[in-house]
């Protein structure tokens, strides 16, 4: 399985404020280490990777998680605590 989060920087610059709650969330859980990738979506910038997995899977929220399972399925979850308790079962 691979886990990947998706951040976002605003169009101002700034950091999502949701995005770093929910960061910090995993830290505090002791989950961080189950992430395999961050990935940035700045909205200054369309091309950038966040961005391009956004528009690739329909997804306007952020943060969000893409799990990636051994058969090649793959689930979003724009719920910070619907993924933790079904992918990592915390």
């Amino acid at each position: 399985m691979k886990i990947t989060l998706v951040k976002k920087i605003k169009v101002d610059g700034e950091p999502c404020k949701k995005c770093q709650e929910v960061e910090q969330r995993l830290i505090d859980s002791d989950l961080m280490g189950r992430i395999d990738q961050i990935v940035i979506a700045d909205e200054r910038d369309p091309e950038s990777e966040g961005m391009k997995l956004a528009a690739a899977h329909e997804v306007n929220l952020a943060p969000f998680f893409i799990v990636e399972d051994d058969d090649g399925n793959t689930t979003i979850y724009t719920i910070y605590f619907k993924f933790v308790k079904e992918v990592l079962g915390a």
